[in-house]
């Protein structure tokens, strides 16, 4: 994983690849967390089936987008989720290339996209475990809607985003593009590892949270 940044922000928003070309990359090499231990007595919370994201617009004016800054921290109350955030991109495989798995509590902004904030799709993904135990988004399934995301930006704002669905995938059948594509208006898409779990191929799935912009302090 790159954690390196350019010296200035404009530099590296020049280099966001579109969002129809990182559909395809995160939809043909979505195992993004490979190093989940899934070996503990109970495993981490599923999405509940009324839980499934609502794609029908909310009633009243949405926040204007922002502008590009990066993420710098995230911070989900419900599940007391408060983490850095490294920026990260794709592996020599052509994965999302996840933050570190030896700090439980860090999470990852994929470069390939929006900035937190801005008009588009962006995303967060983090571990749900490691070999010591429980990890930053450990908590992510037991979500509901309704419940808030916070991302302080470099720019010292804070885009705060609602939740309206979590749901899990199977790898094999992700929907890239209902995932990641832009609904035309700032959103977020929160990602760890879920579903079932074996020692030879880790797990099955992705716990995705669907999230749009609410509030900016």
């Amino acid at each position: 994983m790159s954690s390196s940044q350019p010296a200035d922000e404009e530099g590296q928003q020049k280099k966001r690849a579109p969002w129809g070309v990182m559909a395809l990359v995160l939809l043909t090499g979505l195992a993004l967390i490979r190093n989940g231990s899934g070996e503990f007595d109970i495993g981490p919370p599923q999405p509940a089936s009324a839980a499934a994201a609502d794609p029908r617009s909310p009633s009243g004016a949405a926040p204007k987008p922002l502008p590009y800054s990066v993420a710098d921290r995230v911070q989900i109350p419900a599940i007391q989720v408060d983490a850095p955030v490294v920026p990260v991109g794709v592996d020599a495989d052509g994965w999302v290339d996840a933050p570190p798995p030896e700090d439980p509590n860090l999470a990852g902004w994929f470069t390939g996209g929006v900035t937190p904030g801005e008009k588009g799709t962006a995303v967060v993904v983090g571990h749900v475990d490691n070999q010591q135990g429980p990890a930053v988004f450990y908590g992510l399934g037991s979500l509901k809607k309704g419940n808030r995301v916070q991302v302080v930006r470099k720019d010292r704002k804070t885009a705060v985003f609602e939740i309206y669905g979590i749901e899990v995938f199977e790898k094999a059948k992700f929907p890239g593009t209902r995932v990641y594509g832009s609904k035309g208006a700032p959103e977020l898409r929160v990602i760890t590892c879920g579903g079932g779990f074996s020692k030879q191929n880790g797990y099955d799935g992705n716990v995705v949270v669907f999230a749009r912009l609410v509030e900016v302090r």
